[in-house]
């Protein structure tokens, strides 16, 4: 008999969690006028809002940490963390910042003007919030099957080459660059391909265009080629890491995510007139070139904790707790965007909760349900996110209405996922007596999901 899978780490620290009652959670929700991000942690059995510096660090991580260089400039603990990436990316100019929307914030001041189109796949919330906020446009040329999250083919985060080729054709000097999502947060946390990027790196040079890899979970996405694109099994993450970055100019990367640190991101790239662009803006809004936000503790854990998720033994123990979770999910009916992406299941919320009108964010009304069931926490992905249309100030309801549950790094067991599927089961199963949703009583102009305040509907 073959033996069965087991994690390739053991546990010697634990943090305690605490159950709440239903009357409880009805009390802090109304409190925090229906916004997950206004919980309090305490509040919160498990908490699945994000991946993003949530995570488990190693004891290598924690071992490296006692030993950072914290001088001002010129820390060692800085060439530590520039050395592994470039190792990993090939990418020689390497700028820290506090985290990944920092990077964006730094190079994206570089390089967008007003009326610019940067087209991409997906754009995540903070990315188009940086290029709308410069009065710019965050055009998705994500291929259509991702829309459809019944349907299940192996990279449905990829960009569309054609919608692409005729973006560039139509706004030629008004895109300043391609910028691609790996893996694709908003599509469900799906892989692109490495033709793909090939094939896009081939439409960028024929149009004299720059890519930029926003690289906050690439680890992932090797991973998903190595098991799913022919003549990459055989090779290892970092050989695949290698060749993905072959195909950009540039990259952001919040390594709160695959570096699985709790603070912590950087700009790379070859470009040495990029670099000397950014790292200008950088010191004016993180700090020096050698720290950029950053400790010296939080760039030595940055950099063991990219060496140790790049390779397959990680990647695989957390990707297969997600796909756990899904195939829970299965038993139960219950619809999510498919196959189960590399960081979360993305519940699909127009499915489970049929009653509830677009209007009153299904979505939302579904992670109220879920936090009130269990006292677990998820994040919307949909029409709240997509904040309305700068122009117009119209609500966005063109794309998918999900509920992520982002499962940490190293941090729950699989008896935690049990407890995840259940609850939603029990929301499915009484789904029919579910048609109120929510109404929003304040939004933020920008990224307004992080602050917004809503009601039940009545």
């Amino acid at each position: 008999m073959e033996l069965p899978f087991a994690e390739p780490w053991k546990i010697k620290m634990i943090e305690p969690i605490h159950k709440s009652t239903r009357e409880e959670r009805e009390q802090w929700l109304k409190n925090a006028k229906y916004n997950m991000f206004k919980l309090r942690s305490e509040q919160v059995y498990i908490d699945l809002i994000t991946d993003s510096g949530t995570g488990a660090m190693s004891d290598r991580q924690w071992a490296g940490m006692m030993v950072g260089d914290e001088s001002y400039a010129g820390a060692s603990s800085y060439y530590k963390m520039k050395d592994m990436i470039t190792h990993i990316t090939g990418f020689e100019y390497v700028l820290p910042t506090h985290q990944g929307r920092a990077a964006e914030n730094v190079l994206f001041s570089c390089l967008i003007k007003e009326g610019d189109v940067c087209p991409g796949n997906s754009h995540f919330d903070t990315t188009k919030g940086h290029i709308e906020s410069r009065k710019a446009i965050a055009l998705d040329c994500t291929i259509d099957d991702a829309k459809d999250t019944q349907l299940e083919i192996p990279f449905k985060g990829n960009v569309d080459i054609k919608k692409l080729e005729e973006a560039l054709k139509k706004y030629g000097d008004r895109t300043p660059f391609i910028i691609i999502t790996i893996t694709n947060n908003t599509a469900g946390g799906q892989p692109v391909s490495m033709q793909n990027l090939q094939e896009t790196r081939m439409i960028a040079n024929k149009y004299a265009k720059k890519i930029i890899f926003d690289s906050a979970r690439f680890a992932e996405n090797a991973y998903f080629i190595k098991k799913r694109e022919k003549g990459y099994e055989n090779k290892t993450i970092k050989e695949i890491c290698d060749e993905m970055f072959s195909y950009a100019d540039a990259m952001t990367m919040s390594a709160k995510k695959d570096a699985i640190v709790n603070m912590g991101g950087f700009f790379a790239t070859n470009l040495k007139e990029w670099y000397d662009v950014a790292k200008i803006k950088g010191i004016a809004y993180e700090g020096y070139i050698t720290y950029g936000g950053m400790s010296g503790r939080d760039m030595n854990a940055l950099a063991i904790g990219l060496d140790e998720n790049t390779e397959f033994d990680s990647l695989e123990s957390r990707i297969k707790q997600v796909e756990y979770l899904g195939k829970k999910l299965d038993e139960y009916n219950i619809p999510y965007q498919r196959p189960a992406g590399g960081h979360a299941i993305f519940v699909d919320a127009s499915k489970v909760l049929p009653n509830i009108p677009k209007e009153e964010f299904p979505a939302q009304t579904l992670a109220v349900e879920l936090y009130l069931e269990a006292g677990i926490r998820g994040c919307e992905i949909g029409y709240l996110l997509a904040d309305r249309d700068p122009i117009t100030r119209k609500n966005r309801f063109d794309g998918l209405d999900l509920l992520r549950l982002a499962i940490p790094r190293r941090v729950y067991t699989d008896n935690h996922m049990n407890v995840i599927a259940v609850a939603l089961k029990n929301i499915f199963d009484r789904r029919e007596s579910i048609t109120k949703g929510l109404t929003i009583t304040w939004e933020a102009d920008l990224l307004r999901h992080f602050t917004v305040e809503l009601k039940r509907v009545k």
